[in-house]
């Protein structure tokens, strides 16, 4: 930079003087801030700063864009970042190097989607943002989205739509979750808000829909005289026997299995709590793997193909119960044994929530969970099965 001209006062510059100096050279401002112009008559301002002992010269932009007041306010401010040992330049770039909302949820998309099981979520996951969340938020930079800004993007359908609301209000604390994680801000805005929007009517919620314990036993046998294939009732048969979810049977493997043990371990990828799950094999369950041993298609690891040989749809069970009218979904049999281990068992509570491989919440209890009681499991499980098989 050559010698600047003029003496260094403060504010010695005025914003007529900016429009209209038009000869070459360098113009003082104070804290270090000067109006470089160019022999073309281009002018952009130049803040000069000593950094942890060396100079540095670094650019505030065009005088036709930043006014001499928004100059002297930066100049100001990265003074007192380089006086405090910080790197006004390191700060600067790291600035622009900032995503904005889009993107950061686009990243987070990317490096998420290869641990999501579930196709239709994982389209759900970003379409949703896309309508409701970027044409609010797209453009803004990560690090300056605020309570208001969620708000606006949640109040039009917070009440119209309120399971839809309430997931687009989740993924968009996932995406602030990861830019705290990169160092980008330090709050998460949408763990703040729940007070400011109007509670939700939760009677109207509807679960999943699940049968009586009492009437399982019937269930199971009105499947047995269906018209259905014999891999689909022995699948949903086991699948009643081990309280699983519907994924875990249709893509169980028989690589899985240890029929030694009478154990089927289902692999983390496969859980919900991202965690490998042993179930313990009733007699009765076996007996399903021995049945469906006949089924087995060269070269395919599946326990329960569909007619295709790949693994059944995941349509497959709830159509075949709605149409033999059977009252519940697929996933409601887990209620079923649920309600059943509670109601007529003395088995302990957590005994229950393992077979169901819930995550135990309360701390205190979970710490003290240091297997996963496959034995005891075992116990509940050949009683489950004693209950509903006649």
């Amino acid at each position: 930079m050559n010698k600047p001209t003029g003496p260094h006062a403060e504010k010695r510059l005025t914003a007529m003087q900016v429009k209209t100096i038009a000869k070459r050279g360098f113009y003082g401002d104070g804290h270090g801030l000067y109006l470089k112009v160019e022999a073309s008559g281009a002018k952009r301002w130049v803040q000069r700063l000593t950094v942890n002992g060396k100079r540095r010269d670094i650019g505030l932009g065009s005088a036709s864009l930043v006014s001499l007041a928004e100059a002297r306010e930066r100049a100001l401010e990265q003074r007192k970042v380089a006086r405090g040992g910080g790197d006004p330049l390191a700060e600067k770039r790291r600035q622009e190097a900032l995503l904005t909302f889009e993107e950061a949820a686009r990243e987070v998309y990317r490096i998420s989607e290869p641990t999501w099981r579930n196709g239709k979520h994982t389209k759900q996951w970003i379409r949703s943002l896309e309508v409701y969340a970027f044409p609010k938020l797209g453009d803004k930079k990560v690090s300056i989205i605020d309570s208001a800004d969620i708000l606006a993007v949640l109040t039009p359908i917070w009440t119209a739509n309120p399971e839809t609301a309430r997931r687009v209000k989740q993924r968009i604390g996932t995406v602030l979750k990861w830019a705290i994680a990169q160092g980008w801000r330090s709050d998460n805005p949408a763990d703040a808000i729940s007070r400011a929007l109007p509670k939700h009517d939760r009677s109207t919620v509807k679960h999943h829909k699940a049968l009586p314990y009492s009437e399982v036993r019937h269930a199971l046998a009105v499947i047995k005289e269906s018209d259905a294939t014999d891999t689909s009732k022995l699948a949903l048969e086991f699948l009643v026997l081990t309280a699983t979810r519907s994924s875990e049977t249709r893509l169980a493997r028989w690589s899985e299995i240890d029929l030694r043990s009478a154990t089927w371990t289902i692999p983390s990828e496969r859980m919900k709590a991202k965690k490998s799950h042993r179930v313990p094999l009733s007699p009765k369950a076996l007996e399903i793997l021995n049945s469906a041993i006949s089924y087995r298609l060269k070269e395919a690891d599946w326990i329960f193909p569909g007619p295709t040989g790949k693994p059944m749809s995941d349509s497959t069970f709830s159509k075949l119960l709605r149409e033999l009218r059977v009252g519940c979904v697929p996933h409601g049999f887990r209620a079923s044994f649920r309600m059943w281990a509670s109601e007529q068992t003395n088995h302990a509570r957590e005994v229950v929530e393992f077979a169901l491989a819930h995550v135990i919440k309360d701390k205190a209890e979970a710490a003290y969970a240091r297997s996963d009681l496959l034995e005891k499991r075992r116990s509940i499980m050949n009683e489950w099965s004693e209950y509903i098989i006649e």
